[in-house]
């Protein structure tokens, strides 16, 4: 499809001398959508004086029109999105609805009717952002998704924008506030991992099936979006391997903590080569993807990100180190990142402009065995002479180098903790299976990788 010229963007009409009113579809009125829907309609004149642009909400889309919705008046209520999204009256159509159908097709149905869209759905941008983000550029209109990777904190506005012309070689976050809080809990209360989820789930901070934070998926889909901009690649969900934190027990923040370290899940994605930066040397960018629990420094900016907090932490070649902090979830701030967006998408509409766009390209995605890092590992063995010889060996063997060892006594048995030197992850891997086969070797506990860690570079 050819990209649509300056002029055959509608803008909205004129009104006795006056720009009228962006005239605003929401769909979805659910924490986010709901919080968005509220600030419209009562912060109208006052959204207006502070960003120069008035927005008037015409109609909001919901699974169950006939559920009571106070606050909102009823005319504006329908259960019929794909109608609402053709509706001549509006302008600009913000998705909230989640998940990628029926999304994906509102998404694409208001684009082909020249309307730009504003989305907080990490699953559909997981999925399909390159497609979509294609189809926006093609008909010059903004598909803008700031709400969608740690809600109210600007993240991808100063990836795309401010951080344009930057070589960044790492970005590393904390973007799930589920399993940080539950992390800060079992390491500031000891409880369990059992007992740390109850309590999230208690406080509604964790759904009544957690596994989309707790095993890594929603930190994955962020971690796809975040590899896509700092780096214009074409990274999807499915790319990203991920581990959560249902394995992480006490006596491994316990461990951690004795150590200097603190335990946090982490979204990485990482430059591998040179494209992009100093020493480009070829046009097909190799990155790393990846979710995992690792251990953080405690020195280092992101393990005092405590609670639901999230933050994120950028290194460029030039810029250095930056960190972004701030509410990574929750109806409010969210919506507030959605408003930001919105506003955005009013100016461009009516200036006939969308935000830059720069093409993306299939990368090459370094192997999981290929990638380096420092490892923490707690293996439970038989207490008798020799047994320390044999494990040494093991790691020897596979070429990994033992920075420290700290033998704990368990009756009959011991508790070695281990921590290596930077590792290629496949022969950590292989030691690993080794560990598992050894006769001395009972059990092989908690491993997690280190991160952040001056040795690590």
């Amino acid at each position: 499809m050819a990209r649509k010229d300056a002029d055959q963007v509608a803008a909205p009409a004129r009104l006795d001398g006056e720009e009228a009113a962006v005239r605003v579809a929401v769909l979805g009125c659910g924490n986010v959508g709901g919080a968005l829907v509220a600030t419209l309609l009562s912060d109208s004149d006052a959204i207006a004086q502070r960003s120069g642009v008035r927005l008037e909400l015409v109609g909001v889309a919901v699974g169950d029109p006939a559920r009571p919705r106070p606050g909102v008046p009823a005319a504006l209520i329908t259960g019929d999105a794909k109608g609402l999204v053709s509706d001549p009256r509006v302008d600009v159509v913000v998705e909230l609805i989640g998940g990628v159908d029926p999304a994906r097709g509102l998404v694409e149905s208001a684009l082909a009717a020249g309307k730009p869209v504003v989305t907080a759905n990490k699953e559909l941008l997981a999925a399909h952002g390159s497609a979509l983000a294609e189809a926006a550029a093609s008909v010059g209109l903004d598909l803008l998704y700031e709400a969608a990777v740690a809600g109210a904190i600007p993240l991808i506005r100063p990836l795309r924008e401010s951080l344009a012309g930057e070589p960044i070689r790492r970005v590393m976050g904390i973007v799930n506030g589920t399993t940080n809080y539950i992390l800060t809990t079992m390491s500031e209360e000891g409880v369990s991992y059992t007992q740390a989820l109850a309590e999230a789930q208690r406080l509604g901070l964790a759904e009544r099936d957690p596994s989309a934070d707790v095993d890594g998926h929603d930190a994955a889909a962020k971690a796809a979006i975040l590899a896509a901009l700092a780096f214009h690649c074409d990274v999807v969900a499915d790319d990203v391997p991920r581990e959560g934190i249902a394995t992480v027990a006490p006596v491994d923040i316990s461990f951690a903590a004795r150590l200097g370290y603190v335990v946090k899940l982490l979204a990485v994605v990482e430059r591998t080569n040179g494209t992009g930066g100093k020493g480009t040397d070829t046009e097909v960018p190799e990155i790393s993807v990846r979710v995992h629990p690792a251990m953080l420094p405690r020195t280092h900016p992101l393990a005092a990100v405590r609670g639901a907090f999230n933050a994120v932490f950028v290194e460029g070649d030039n810029a250095g180190e930056l960190m972004l902090y701030g509410l990574g979830a929750g109806g409010r701030p969210t919506a507030s990142a959605v408003l930001g967006d919105l506003i955005d998408a009013a100016h461009h509409l009516r200036s006939g402009s969308s935000a830059r766009f720069v093409p993306r390209v299939r990368p090459r995605i370094r192997p999981t065995d290929d990638l380096r890092c420092a490892w923490y590992m707690n293996i439970d063995v038989v207490d008798r002479p020799g047994v320390l010889a044999a494990v040494a060996q093991l790691f020897g063997d596979n070429g990994v180098s033992i920075r420290s060892m700290e033998q704990v006594g368990l009756g009959d048995e011991a508790r070695l903790i281990f921590l290596t030197h930077v590792a290629r992850e496949g022969d950590v891997q292989r030691t690993l299976s080794g560990l598992r086969g050894l006769e001395v070797v009972d059990h092989v506990g908690g491993v997690l990788r280190v991160m952040g860690d001056e040795e690590e570079a």
